[in-house]
């Protein structure tokens, strides 16, 4: 046994052990009893010293020392456990464990005022969060820019700075077609009640339709959907809404598009340091580009209308076309995760710009809400109406997870550069759309970004995919097209 395959040894059982805490969140959030918290956070405590003991191991040191590379697979093996043993390396055991802790019993206290729309109830908590994350974010740092090195978790390599130039470039744009659209006459929706049991069934059609493989992966019911695990063990979640099937019907193809990534990375990589999605952002790129690219297109939600039309009968919408409009319609309104592709970066920008300013300490916990409901208003043009459609309305930072929001938006503008790619690749596209057909696409995707893991750093991933460098016109441009042909611009 050399170093290297000592190391790779001792990574497999760590990685696997991380598997065994997300299977511990996926229970948290889907079946896990309300009296249940306090014991969860002891035993999420537990299992994170046992990885933070791993991860620190000085015999992991020592094997990346002296293990050789000896192919690209290898060298992105140690590229990958050298980032997370710096990691580890830098925050002390003893807050690690306290983070885990504390933000297991944050999660259902946030749920708790969520329900009774009370921020006050949840600051408290909320303040020791935010206080372990900014220790965090400076033992990350080491002198640097705290934020960015929160931000490394989720997108190596990104630096807030850039994102702030990409998001400027994209913000006039995104507002003067939504000023456009909304001065325009709105679509109907659809209307009646829809049976929740009937929604599941067709949830379940639509997740296999884009290529989700059930013999290793679930469906359950979830406030916030989300998807867990890697390899063979992929569950997601999805929502009900008696009066909105797309609500449904979208966040399943949304989390599907997070799985089908897990799922499709090469097995040689299975509980390895590339048998994960790469960074959020790209990961953000599949479940949006399966969402949105491929199943809110005209051509797809022809063949969606038609399954409704079996499931449901009449709910309102004459035809194909008004179905297509109904799906696309631009509305007001407080969710992130129900907006439409219009105006959902102005959401996450909204979060990008308050969290960079909480960890920073330019803005305090007792001021968010108030904070939080200005720039809603200054944005949307309205006010909030309660908490939940507000600033509780998301589990992120309950959670301490300062740094993912900004990888929604860049998942958005890799989603656009791979749609490009995609139609040039594929060009009979939206015939096959038209049939519910999604192998070509999905093949394409699978081919070309999903089976590589984490083998290639973030952008290199999209940049091989698409073969250029990524930007955010392709997906303005895209967005353009689309809303103009839509509202008749």
């Amino acid at each position: 046994m050399t170093a290297y395959d000592d190391l790779i040894a001792f990574d497999r059982e760590t990685q696997a052990l991380a598997q065994i805490a997300g299977r511990l969140g996926w229970d948290q959030e889907t079946m896990m009893p309300r009296g249940s918290a306090d014991q969860r956070g002891e035993e999420f405590a537990a299992i994170e010293g046992v990885l933070h003991a791993r991860r620190t191991d000085p015999r992991v040191g020592e094997w990346l020392a002296t293990a050789e590379a000896k192919d690209e697979v290898a060298t992105a093996m140690l590229r990958q456990i050298r980032r997370s043993y710096d990691r580890a390396m830098k925050v002390p055991a003893k807050l690690a464990a306290e983070i885990a802790k504390v933000t297991s019993k944050s999660q259902g206290i946030w749920a708790e005022a969520r329900s009774n729309n009370d921020f006050a109830a949840f600051t408290p908590t909320f303040k020791e969060v935010l206080r372990l994350k900014r220790e965090e974010g400076a033992a990350l740092a080491n002198g640097g820019d705290i934020y960015d090195a929160m931000l490394d978790d989720y997108e190596p390599g990104a630096k807030a700075a850039d994102l702030v130039a990409m998001f400027d470039a994209m913000r006039p744009r995104l507002v003067a077609l939504r000023e456009a659209v909304l001065a325009k006459p709105q679509p109907a929706g659809v209307t009646g009640t829809f049976d929740e049991v009937a929604q599941l069934k067709l949830s379940t059609l639509l997740a296999e339709t884009f290529g989700y493989d059930m013999s290793r992966g679930r469906i359950d019911k979830a406030v916030h959907p989300f998807s867990s695990g890697s390899g063979n063990d992929v569950r997601i979640t999805t929502r009900t809404a008696a009066d909105d099937p797309f609500n449904c019907f979208y966040s399943t193809i949304h989390e599907v598009g997070h799985a089908c990534y897990e799922q499709n990375i090469d097995q040689a990589y299975l509980l390895s340091p590339l048998g994960g999605g790469v960074s959020m952002g790209v990961h953000e790129s599949q479940s949006r580009i399966y969402e949105n690219q491929l199943g809110r297109s005209r051509a797809f939600t022809g063949w969606l209308f038609g399954k409704m039309r079996d499931a449901f009968g009449d709910f309102g919408i004459a035809d194909e076309v008004a179905f297509y409009a109904a799906v696309n319609r631009v509305n007001r309104g407080y969710i992130r995760t129900e907006a439409d592709e219009l105006q959902y970066n102005l959401h996450v920008l909204l979060r990008f710009d308050l969290e960079r300013a909480l960890i920073s300490g330019d803005l305090e916990i007792d001021d968010l809400e108030a904070a939080w409901n200005d720039r809603f208003e200054a944005d949307f043009g309205y006010a909030v109406d309660k908490a939940s459609n507000g600033v509780l309305q998301d589990v992120h930072w309950p959670v301490g997870l300062f740094g993912y929001f900004p990888t929604y938006s860049l998942g958005n503008v890799y989603a656009g550069n791979l749609h490009a790619a995609l139609r040039k690749a594929v060009p009979n596209l939206d015939d096959d759309l038209s049939r519910g057909d999604l192998a070509a696409a999905t093949g394409w995707l699978r081919d070309n970004l999903q089976q590589h893991g984490g083998l290639y750093e973030p952008r290199d991933t999209i940049r091989r995919a698409i073969r250029a460098e990524p930007t955010e016109a392709p997906l303005l441009d895209y967005l353009e097209a689309k809303f103009s042909d839509l509202y008749q611009l």
